[in-house]
């Protein structure tokens, strides 16, 4: 661990931070108005928005391939490129949601796995149905996010964000109560407020983009440039392993969502709340994590791998020390957190423990987000998704199942049996990230040496 890389990291990290818990704050918004609504709301809620990031955390994953690639090149100073592969990001965000809509106008298999009630389901096919117009306006806001952040620009997202999110409380308040003649939508008024709150993000970030001079040097819409397919390719190759660890990650928590739906409605809102805290508390080192691997892509493209090495670690060590602190803040709050989303004393009493173990979760949870995103910066992401597909569907979820409806070792755990399968599975793949980017780092400066020592000869 290096001073200059923990300046440099936190520097950075502070705005992402708060930009993602911003946007997670939306969620846990959600969550808890719903939750004061109506159980039924909070289970609408919870299983509508845990389908929806299923399918816009995996196709949002794609265009996290522009963070990397757009670091490398603002770490060589090749701005020129940096204007080319952010136009063609937007070609490919235009493609993923072409791609997206169909998945969320027909969401019936995932709805089918749930085995929820008739009436709830046609109620978060409704919820997903609404989001559809949602999805536009967020896949081009992440081309945004993934050029300001890696050319160190962060804080413009945060501003945006945080504005959205004043805005999320009382577009909830008039949709889902029914004010000023509007009628009383309950939980799919969230969706209708995120809808109204992702466009007017969108037109802010455009006019950031025409206002600011660190973004108007880069002339991105200076004129039309068509899409060039051997760039949209590359970000493609890079950026659907991306994905697919994404959609790992997320479905891994969405089954355990659709699965704890079959105890029924207070199970379904108690696990709701402790993944929405779940969620909210991974802001905190996806932030360090974000900043880490910028630092990492930026020294990569600067020709310096041993400082892209120290960046890594010194992420890995500060991201640690938070997610022990943020968890301990977790398990000692357990059963008044819990009453803060809800008023409701059963789905309180089956909240609070799962609480804890989301404490336990959340300190393999950042050091695998330390880890994988590090190898990120080296533009490296196939081992990272085999890596989650083998620690959180087969340990995690797979074990998980056991534990809560089949246990081999004694007496059905329940929801708190994925949620010990899920601490498991991650634990793994925080151990294999680590080693691995330890791997790739070494790697890399062993092959500047290797240059460096053929040239002189």
């Amino acid at each position: 661990m290096t001073r200059a890389a923990a300046r440099d990291i936190l520097r950075l990290a502070w705005p992402v931070t708060v930009a993602q818990i911003a946007t997670m704050a939306n969620g846990v918004i959600d969550t808890v108005m719903a939750g004061h609504y109506s159980a039924r709301a909070l289970a609408v809620v919870g299983l509508g928005s845990a389908i929806y990031m299923t399918i816009f955390v995996a196709l949002m994953g794609i265009l996290i391939a522009l963070s990397p690639t757009i670091a490398q090149h603002h770490g060589a100073g090749r701005a020129d490129a940096i204007t080319h592969d952010v136009r063609q990001g937007l070609w490919l965000a235009a493609l993923i949601i072409i791609a997206s809509e169909p998945l969320l106008a027909f969401p019936g298999p995932l709805i089918a796995l749930s085995g929820m009630q008739p009436e709830v389901a046609e109620e978060v096919r409704a919820y997903l149905r609404v989001l559809m117009w949602a999805m536009p306006a967020m896949m081009l806001f992440r081309v945004f996010n993934s050029w300001a952040t890696a050319i160190s620009q962060p804080r413009a997202v945060m501003v945006i964000q945080i504005a959205g999110l004043v805005l999320k409380v009382p577009l909830n308040w008039v949709l889902m109560y029914g004010h000023f003649g509007l009628p009383a939508m309950g939980g799919i008024g969230c969706a209708w407020a995120l809808v109204i709150e992702s466009w007017l993000m969108l037109a802010a970030a455009y006019v950031w983009m025409q206002w600011h001079p660190v973004f108007l040097r880069y002339r991105v819409f200076a004129r039309f440039e068509a899409p060039d397919w051997r760039a949209i390719g590359r970000l493609v190759a890079l950026g659907v392993p991306i994905g697919v660890s994404f959609l790992i990650d997320v479905t891994s928590y969405t089954f355990m969502a659709l699965f704890i739906a079959r105890l029924g409605e207070e199970w379904s809102a108690g696990h709701q709340i402790a993944a929405n805290l779940g969620a909210l508390a991974y802001m905190v080192p996806l932030g360090l994590s974000s900043a880490a691997a910028v630092l990492v892509g930026q020294a990569i493209g600067a020709g310096d791998p041993v400082r892209a090495r120290a960046a890594g670690f010194t992420g890995m060590v500060i991201g640690f020390c938070a997610a022990l602190v943020v968890a301990s803040a977790i398990a000692l709050g357990g059963t008044g957190i819990a009453g803060l989303y809800t008023s409701d004393a059963r789905v309180a009493a089956v909240a609070a423990p799962l609480i804890v173990l989301v404490a336990c979760f959340h300190i393999f949870d950042a050091s695998n987000a330390m880890a994988s995103n590090a190898v990120r910066g080296y533009k490296k992401a196939w081992v990272p998704m085999l890596t989650f597909a083998l620690s959180l569907w087969g340990v995690g979820l797979g074990g998980g199942y056991l534990l809560a409806f089949d246990n081999p070792l004694g007496a059905n755990m329940g929801a708190a049996g994925f949620w010990t399968g899920a601490i498991g599975g991650m634990a793994l793949a925080a151990t294999i990230g680590a080693v691995y980017f330890d791997h790739v780092s070494r790697q890399a400066i062993r092959g500047q040496t290797t240059r460096h020592s053929s040239r002189r000869a």
